[in-house]
């Protein structure tokens, strides 16, 4: 059985591989954050019962961005649980329509060796998927205490980062950063520049746990380790 690992009280991390999902306990429901490459239901419903909990409690199902490792499972999951979705509109219509290949991508600084073996290579694209409210920047989600979410484009012009409030305040980056051997860019952004904002606009928040769609979470004094990699010299963070 794939066991979650606790990051903070009511709150786990479910690795799949290269890719991380997260669980959110609040009272007799759980609230999902991202879903995995095609395939990965029957992963994250085990870590589900290595909780205690069934997969109907599975009530909100959030997908940061339309990418095939995060949104790759949302089918099989809405099918299997009923539960809500949620994602930003500019990539819910590509989730809902299947348009996987539509926006043109370039590999980040560093990362073209690996772009060109992973992202271009041929690969299975999931299924289509019902996206049922579309959230908006600035938005709190009713969810869990409150979901605040922040926009994040570069890595897609749709992806969002959440700030949950909890245990000194939570930022789930999804692919804004990645922290696989140290905090770096994802592997590839739709717009450059547009990444590079989202990155100091995040180093500009208080959190004190930050978790990434790739790589470990930081869970303690997380935004100031942001803040010393893309931060503004000198910036005071956001409360």
């Amino acid at each position: 059985m794939n066991t979650p690992v606790q990051l903070a009280p009511n709150l786990h991390q479910l690795s799949l591989g290269m890719v991380n999902v997260f669980l959110i306990e609040h009272e007799d429901e759980l609230v999902l954050i991202d879903t995995g490459v095609p395939g990965s239901e029957i992963l994250i419903l085990d870590g589900v019962r290595a909780l205690g909990r069934q997969p109907q409690q599975v009530r909100h199902i959030i997908v940061t961005h339309f990418h095939p490792d995060h949104a790759g499972s949302l089918a099989a999951l809405k099918e299997l649980t009923g539960a809500t979705t949620y994602m930003h509109p500019l990539d819910a219509r590509i989730v809902r329509e299947g348009l996987w290949r539509e926006r043109a991508v370039m590999p980040a600084p560093g990362f073209e060796e690996m772009f060109a073996q992973v992202v271009m290579a041929p690969q299975a694209f999931p299924r289509t998927a019902v996206v049922d409210v579309e959230v908006l920047p600035g938005e709190v989600l009713p969810i869990a205490g409150g979901l605040k979410v922040l926009h994040a484009p570069g890595h897609s012009a749709g992806q969002i980062a959440l700030l949950w409030s909890e245990h000194g305040g939570v930022l789930f980056a999804a692919d804004a950063m990645g922290n696989m051997r140290g905090l770096h860019d994802p592997i590839l952004f739709e717009d450059l520049e547009a990444g590079r904002g989202t990155q100091r606009a995040l180093a500009a928040l208080a959190f004190e746990v930050a978790t990434f769609g790739h790589g470990d979470a930081i869970r303690e004094g997380a935004s100031r380790v942001i803040r010393e990699r893309w931060g503004a010299p000198g910036a005071v963070p956001e409360a």
